[in-house]
């Protein structure tokens, strides 16, 4: 059925893989990005396949943009039916040189913004007795990793945030779940190991059973699967894609 879906992050990596593959799914996109003009181009790109799309810039960790964005989308695409929250900042430093300044943006950007955008959203899916939501959390989420205690707690917060949904809102056809990605190729994982955050990818596949790094339209496939009518019975759970590395 086609749906209106709402996909953060949706300018560049994950999210705009998320945000093609829910379109070819037949869903209508409201694309959301820090990055307005890369968001726009998303849309643009979603509209020329025959699909319907709006883009806009919004910091999700600012709620009155947030509602202000969904009440401009909303009016073009129709109420909220699914929810993929993918914008994000990874930060690396180590414990003792995380500012508070930069504790506050991590948890900010991502764990208070993916409430936002959910939050802002419900009442559409609670109007219409079907939901999906979706969240982007990490492996570092359940894990913790190197150089990340501030991401790694905001991760693992969407991860408790997103059980907590599905417990809510089970009985009202609204289900949650989230994907912890582990090493996958995007521009953001690219531009750390070029500033030496993380291992470089050879050094990367010898950690991750399959021998390769995962591609965002992996990610995007599992996404499609969540947000479909047959997961109805899959909801408060973390999908590790990750090519084994946390068995």
């Amino acid at each position: 059925m086609n749906r209106v879906a709402v996909v953060t992050g949706a300018g560049s990596g994950m999210g705009l893989a998320i945000a093609h593959s829910l379109a070819d799914a037949g869903h209508r996109i409201i694309a959301l990005d820090l990055n307005a003009e890369a968001v726009d181009a998303t849309a643009k790109a979603i509209r020329r396949i025959g699909a319907q799309a709006v883009g806009i810039g919004v910091d999700v960790s600012d709620r009155g943009a947030v509602d202000a964005a969904l009440a401009t989308a909303r009016a073009e695409l129709g109420g909220v039916g699914i929810v993929v929250t993918s914008a994000g900042i990874a930060p690396h430093d180590h414990f003792q040189d995380i500012s508070q300044a930069l504790w506050e943006k991590t948890l900010a950007v991502n764990l208070t913004g993916t409430f936002n955008v959910i939050q802002s959203a419900m009442p559409d899916m609670v109007e219409q007795g079907w939901g999906r939501v979706v969240t982007i959390s990490s492996q570092a989420g359940q894990h913790g990793a190197p150089q990340q205690a501030h991401y790694a707690a905001s991760k693992c917060g969407v991860i408790a945030l997103t059980k907590g949904i599905a417990w809510d809102y089970g009985k009202s056809g609204i289900t949650a779940n989230s994907i912890a990605p582990g090493a996958i190729d995007t521009p953001m994982s690219r531009a750390a190991q070029a500033r030496g955050d993380v291992i470089g990818e050879d050094a990367l596949r010898a950690f991750i059973p399959v021998g390769r790094l995962g591609t965002v339209d992996e990610i995007a496939a599992a996404c499609k699967y969540l947000c479909s009518e047959e997961s109805g019975f899959v909801t408060g759970q973390v999908l590790g894609v990750n090519g084994g590395t946390a068995m």
